[in-house]
């Protein structure tokens, strides 16, 4: 799907003749991550979750500054890039991409492997917050490449988008709980489309106010809390979830092969800014974050389906409903 994308662009006559405008590229990437989200807030375990809740806090934040202190120094020292713009790309390639992680995930959890340890959960979970440090400290640090804007204004804007995405997924986790009421008819049905609109609305509305984290977190905990509420319809409204990734996956990996997601928005800036220098690092970040969608996506996905099964052990029993059962483990 992403080499489909990038020959699409490349190719002269068929780049000529099969066009995405940028907003319509950016909205159907969105959409696919409100997909996405909701299914790692339907998967994730609740048990699991309360139990490894302080290495989900060390694995969300912990590999992600890891990898953007050690991506700035080799971009200073070995591109040349200036410090903020060494940050810059160390936060583009320091994101976890949850279109790559939660598909696996799931996978592993539907086999019943490190469930017994909760590692899918934790994976899910930690992934998604992953990604709003990932994008404060991008933000931030692209607000001082291009002197605009207060570094703590950026900071504290970063607390902000987490506070208003628990807040407003809380709100409306518990409100679709119970609404529609359990006695309707096509009752899956009516909770699927509702957690997806709703998932989209957040998403949407949180890039619009200017607090692009916060849909993320609200979907994902929007999601998690509706799951819990539904019992038994839950597998039921997944199983639908799964059937819109898989309309609007290729859709994600085509555009993101096409143009390289976040690293554009550095080219952008630049390029309004009209400095030829400034250009020229905004086009490192594109290429660097390109090349590493290209390279470690899909062999990311490709190692975790080969080495998950041998590496994490599988659950010793499963439920009538297919449910796989165990104890989490702060081991993991």
């Amino acid at each position: 799907m992403l080499l489909a994308g990038f020959l699409i662009r490349n190719i002269p006559v068929i780049n000529d003749n099969v066009q995405i405008k940028q907003k319509w590229s950016s909205a159907l990437r969105s959409i696919a991550l409100s997909v996405i989200l909701v299914r790692a807030g339907l998967g994730l375990d609740p048990q699991a979750l309360r139990k490894l809740k302080g290495v989900c806090v060390r694995l969300a934040m912990g590999p992600c500054l890891v990898e953007a202190c050690s991506s700035a120094l080799l971009a200073h020292f070995l591109m040349g890039l200036p410090w903020q713009w060494g940050f810059i790309l160390g936060f583009v390639l320091g994101a976890v991409s949850p279109a790559v992680v939660v598909p696996s995930m799931l996978l592993l959890q539907e086999g019943g492997y490190g469930v017994e340890k909760g590692v899918p959960t934790l994976l899910m979970a930690a992934g998604s917050f992953d990604d709003i440090l990932a994008t404060t400290g991008f933000n931030t640090c692209l607000g001082m490449a291009f002197s605009t804007g207060s570094t703590v204004f950026n900071v504290l804007r970063g607390i902000l988008e987490v506070v208003i995405g628990v807040a407003a997924g809380a709100l409306l986790g518990f409100f679709i709980q119970y609404f529609p009421s359990s006695d309707q008819d096509k009752l899956v049905w009516k909770r699927a489309c509702l957690v997806l609109g709703l998932s989209v609305l957040s998403v949407f509305s949180s890039v619009y106010l200017g607090f692009p984290g916060s849909g993320g977190l609200c979907t994902l905990l929007m999601a998690f809390l509706a799951g819990m509420g539904w019992s038994s319809e839950k597998a039921e409204v997944e199983k639908i979830i799964a059937v819109a990734w898989d309309i609007f996956q290729p859709l994600l990996f085509g555009l993101i092969g096409a143009e390289a997601a976040i690293g554009s928005v550095a080219l952008d800036t630049a390029r309004s800014h009209g400095e030829k220098q400034l250009e020229e690092y905004g086009m490192d970040v594109l290429t660097v974050a390109f090349l590493s969608i290209l390279i470690t996506a899909p062999i990311g996905s490709l190692l975790i389906g080969l080495l998950g099964p041998r590496l994490l052990q599988k659950a010793a029993h499963q439920n009538n409903d297919g449910e796989v059962r165990g104890e989490p483990s702060e081991e993991v």
